[in-house]
């Protein structure tokens, strides 16, 4: 890694934004100090996006997903689409900040009626840095706008949801090269940007370094994304009602999966505290009794920043949990609850699906997190084999030198690339098993 940046909101006239000026500041800068590259490949977060008005310009700053504009949204849309279509189309699970309810909740906004064309955030950063729109399936995919059985936008969903049909741009596959950097940018010696797979989650997932096609990925960072890749998608009744979800892959895959909550309640909980040191509250955090105290980590109440420890005593409360005591009980209620988490999330995959699984794989930034990768070996039964971190990374670079020639081969061959360089930790499950099917019962997960 040559340049690191923060992403931090800002919150304006009662709405969050995402500070996207600073963002592509900070992408200029990390290309103007790694010298003469290959290509340049952009992926980023799913649903969120910009506007543009009819000269390219960007009406105002990105919303947030975790804005509440959203809320009571989904009631609305669902009422007026019918949940089984939407799912039928989309293949998506219903979550509050998915970019159809986003453009539910603008509907009436003159920004919305000025705009020409909407752009996900990664699709703006690559239209930016070279002039070029364009939509890549993968981020697109999320949207809850976009017919998987078609692979194409869905249009008569999106004419009935009474959005502007010409805001959504031509698609294009990871892999596509998109175009040279614009000269103004006067970056050095760029050959140009190509397609990823622009939501961060398809590009780690090619990074997950299995073998064969019998493991479940966790890519688990600010959410955890839980799930197996498959050949077709699910749209059961049984899936819809599980709420998993059915995203694009890279190499026309499907990413079979369940969003969970993630690392963000802990996230938070640091900030909350001045964040202190993480190595030592986990190294506390750990000799604090196994699943004393257990939550939903899933519940929407935990979705806001602001407050997060008090909400995780609260939620223990109203649970019936032990109320944690010290940030070290409040840090392992948040993991043990996680690690179950994890747990039903892999059963379910496996049972909706049909694809049986044999080890679990956890990538991203929960990879460093030895606690939880322990207890999530111990809550799922199946070893954990943990890494890399930079899965994200890696995989929006392996399509890039896939794409330049430089590697070659399908998933299986990119995976072996990944075995051979990156450090990989494996956690076998332990007697932990147990104390997790009881834990389950008691909370029902």
């Amino acid at each position: 890694m040559t340049h690191r940046f923060a992403n931090e909101p800002v919150r304006v006239g009662g709405t969050l934004h995402w500070d996207i000026l600073s963002l592509f500041r900070e992408v200029l800068a990390g290309l103007r100090t790694t010298g003469p590259v290959t290509s340049v490949g952009v992926d980023s977060w799913a649903v969120d996006y910009g506007l543009l008005d009819s000269t390219g310009a960007l009406l105002g700053n990105p919303v947030h997903y975790r804005d509440a504009r959203t809320d009571g949204v989904v009631e609305q849309v669902t009422r007026r689409l019918g949940a089984e279509r939407l799912y039928a189309t989309t293949g998506l699970q219903q979550l509050p900040f998915n970019t159809l309810y986003q453009l539910a909740a603008a509907a009436s906004t003159p920004q919305l009626a000025a705009a020409h064309r909407l752009l996900m955030i990664p699709d703006l950063i690559a239209y930016w840095l070279t002039g070029q729109l364009g939509a890549e399936v993968t981020n697109a995919s999320t949207t809850q706008l976009y017919d998987l059985n078609t692979g194409t936008w869905a249009h008569d969903l999106i004419t009935d949801a009474g959005i502007p049909a010409h805001l959504f741009p031509p698609l294009r596959k990871p892999g596509t090269a998109i175009g040279p950097t614009l000269p103004e940018l006067a970056l050095p010696e760029t050959a140009g940007v190509v397609a990823v797979g622009s939501h961060d989650t398809a590009s780690a997932v090619v990074a997950v370094p299995a073998d064969g096609e019998h493991f479940a990925y966790i890519s688990c960072g600010t959410w955890s994304l839980v799930g197996v890749e498959l050949d077709r998608p699910v749209l059961t009744e049984a899936s819809r009602q599980a709420n998993f979800t059915n995203e694009g892959g890279v190499d026309g895959t499907i990413r079979y999966l369940r969003n969970v909550m993630g690392l963000w309640p802990l996230q938070e909980c640091l900030r909350n505290w001045g964040e202190p040191d993480l190595p030592g509250l986990l190294t506390a955090a750990a000799r604090e009794p196994a699943f004393r105290s257990v939550v939903d980590i899933d519940a929407p109440s935990f979705l806001p920043p602001g407050g997060m420890p008090e909400r995780v005593v609260e939620a223990c409360r109203l649970a019936g949990q032990p109320v944690p005591q010290s940030p070290a009980a409040v840090v392992r209620c948040v993991i043990d609850s996680l690690a179950l988490a994890h747990r039903r999330a892999v059963r379910q995959v496996q049972d909706l699906s049909g694809r049986q699984v044999d080890a679990v794989h956890i990538v991203g930034g929960g990879a460093r997190n030895a606690l939880l990768c322990q207890l999530t070996a111990d809550a799922c039964g199946l070893p954990v084999l943990a890494g890399p971190v930079e899965a994200t990374a890696i995989g929006n670079l392996l399509v890039q030198a896939r794409a330049a020639g430089v590697v070659g081969g399908d998933l299986a061959a990119l995976r072996r690339l990944v075995r051979q360089t990156q450090r990989i930790m494996r956690y076998e499950p332990g007697d932990g098993s147990g104390t997790a099917r009881a834990a389950e019962r008691r909370v029902g997960v």
